[in-house]
């Protein structure tokens, strides 16, 4: 399968961990993705033009900083299933969420109810909580969790869509993680963005662990907007520039209520300094500071790859890669985990959750002891994410041995 995999060449352009004297078997890029050996290349250019023009590069550097932002858009678009005007690179994600809930978190007395999963990342939770406290509410009454039915891992589309039904009156946003990064379960976005508008409020999207690795169609379905990170699926780095996406319908809407800076400002005179906020149209608009150079040109050099690679042909290879890791973990026969990930391949990405019932942390250990560099997620998870980028069938093979003899 390695020989015959047309993605092979792309490992080459990443550096692989080593421990020791033997590259690592890296299965952690749902955490942090690797790095491509042309970040240096794209950082040092910025550098250069840093040092050669000073200020001036806003305006005559090889990628003139006062256009930056733009130069990802097109890739991020395709990523996500977007127009290049619906999307923007820019800030952290959780900054994000709480700039997006500033214009689609608008509560009303009888309609303030924030709808997410139960067990959601603990950063998006912090930012529901203080947002409903800003408002005068508590996260108690104001907060309702979708749980996975008695003696099940997963939520079903269809309870998803009933609570959404039940709550129809009271709710004004419903926030999901696209790909939940506990079980890697994969939301229906279409269906749920559906039911949410039926219901009459907006829907947005956590797309941390979904961007760069399962396909998205952010426009078509919908959405009225989503925000993500750079340093999973996206390999732009530690702490890496984020993103966000805004549907255009609400993206050219100039009435918005939005938090304002001065890079979102009409370009065509934000340098005038006069007042009154005028938005760039799109999601240009939302952003508020100016654009961090040196972190988006690591993210280009990534999305080069991206673009180069193709989304569909790294999804083609995910399903085979993921689906091997299944194959050769029923194959073991204990009783010690269990894949809480959906088994079926449209409903997941490239991760499998393994759910430890005994001696977890001791058994996760002992494979890192052996050079496998995966996840641990408390109380008892192991995440395994084989990246199709730079994860290899053979990488598969030499952990399922690992940690079938840990076990």
């Amino acid at each position: 399968m390695d020989r015959a995999d047309q993605l092979r060449s792309w490992r080459n352009k990443f550096y692989i961990p080593r421990i020791g004297r033997s590259p690592a078997i890296y299965l952690a890029g749902n955490s942090l993705g690797l790095q491509p050996k042309t970040v240096t290349k794209f950082v040092s250019q910025e550098l250069k033009d840093w040092a050669r023009l000073g200020v001036e590069g806003h305006f005559h550097a090889a990628h003139p900083w006062l256009h930056y932002h733009k130069f990802s858009q097109k890739a991020l678009a395709g990523m996500a299933g977007a127009k290049p005007s619906e999307v923007i690179a820019m800030n952290q994600l959780t900054v994000n969420l709480h700039l997006m809930m500033a214009s689609f978190y608008r509560p009303t007395p009888g309609r303030f109810k924030i709808m997410t999963e139960a067990g959601a990342f603990s950063s998006d939770y912090y930012a529901f909580e203080s947002q409903v406290k800003l408002h005068g509410y508590q996260p108690e009454e104001a907060i309702v969790e979708l749980k996975p039915r008695p003696g099940e891992f997963l939520l079903r589309t269809e309870d998803i869509v009933k609570t959404i039904e039940d709550h129809a009156g009271q709710l004004a946003l419903i926030v999901l993680g696209a790909v939940q990064y506990y079980t890697g379960q994969f939301f229906n976005i279409q269906v749920i963005t559906n039911a949410g508008h039926q219901a009459g409020c907006c829907v947005g999207f956590d797309l941390a662990h979904a961007i760069g690795n399962v396909p998205l169609q952010l426009h078509q379905d919908g959405v009225d907007f989503a925000v993500w990170c750079g340093y999973k699926y996206l390999n732009s780095g530690p702490g890496a520039l984020a993103g966000a996406f805004i549907h255009e319908q609400h993206a050219r809407s100039s009435d918005l209520p939005r938090l304002a800076g001065w890079w979102g400002h009409d370009e065509k005179v934000r340098f005038q300094m006069e007042k009154g906020f005028t938005p760039m149209p799109g999601a240009e608009g939302w952003q508020v500071s100016n654009f961090p150079v040196l972190s988006g040109a690591a993210q280009l050099a990534s999305l080069e790859i991206f673009q180069r690679a193709g989304m569909k042909a790294l999804r083609k290879k995910s399903l085979v890669l993921t689906g091997y890791l299944e194959f050769l973990l029923s194959e073991i026969d204990v009783d010690q985990f269990t894949i809480i990930t959906p088994k079926n391949p449209d409903d997941r990405g490239a991760q499998l959750s393994l759910l430890m019932t005994k001696k977890g942390k001791l058994i996760f250990n002992a494979i890192t002891r052996k050079g496998v560099i995966a996840d641990w997620r408390n109380p008892d998870v192991i995440r395994i994410a084989p990246v199709p980028l730079y994860n290899t069938f053979e990488d598969v093979y030499r952990f399922v041995e690992i940690f079938k003899n840990a076990l």
